[in-house]
């Protein structure tokens, strides 16, 4: 009978899920946003990493620490921002978050580097008619 491993395994990973949980809380807490962020996009949290966007961006000179963060993220981090920021574009309330994290994207990464992200083309599709 496996149901009792199934079962041990299915609570490890909720507690994992509770502690990551906690971390990030903190993280965002002592605002270290580059480790909030890539937690957030571990967890696949796509209102997480908008949250944490926020926060970045209400900070002084938000603008320039949440390039900086973005600027710093691993190219698969960038590509899981870049599909989240299709959604968070398509509401009134959160695309002004989308449209700065995109710029950033189209300031720093050159087209071609830009062109070899996964899902690129759906993503720019999506945007043009919010944008």
């Amino acid at each position: 009978d496996v149901t009792e491993i199934e079962e041990k395994e299915a609570q490890a990973k909720q507690e994992e899920q509770i502690i990551k949980e906690q971390e990030l809380s903190n993280l965002l807490h002592e605002k270290r946003y580059l480790k909030a962020l890539g937690l957030a996009i571990s967890l696949d949290r796509p209102h997480t990493v908008l949250t944490v966007v926020k926060a970045i961006l209400r900070e002084a000179d938000g603008r320039r620490r949440l390039e900086e963060n973005i600027v710093r993220l691993r190219r698969d981090q960038k590509e899981a921002v870049l599909a989240f920021l299709v959604t968070w574009n398509t509401n009134s309330r959160n695309c002004h978050e989308a449209q700065a994290v995109v710029e950033i994207l189209l300031k720093h990464e050159a087209p071609a580097s830009l062109l070899q992200y996964s899902g690129i083309k759906a993503a720019v599709e999506s945007l043009l008619p919010y944008t």
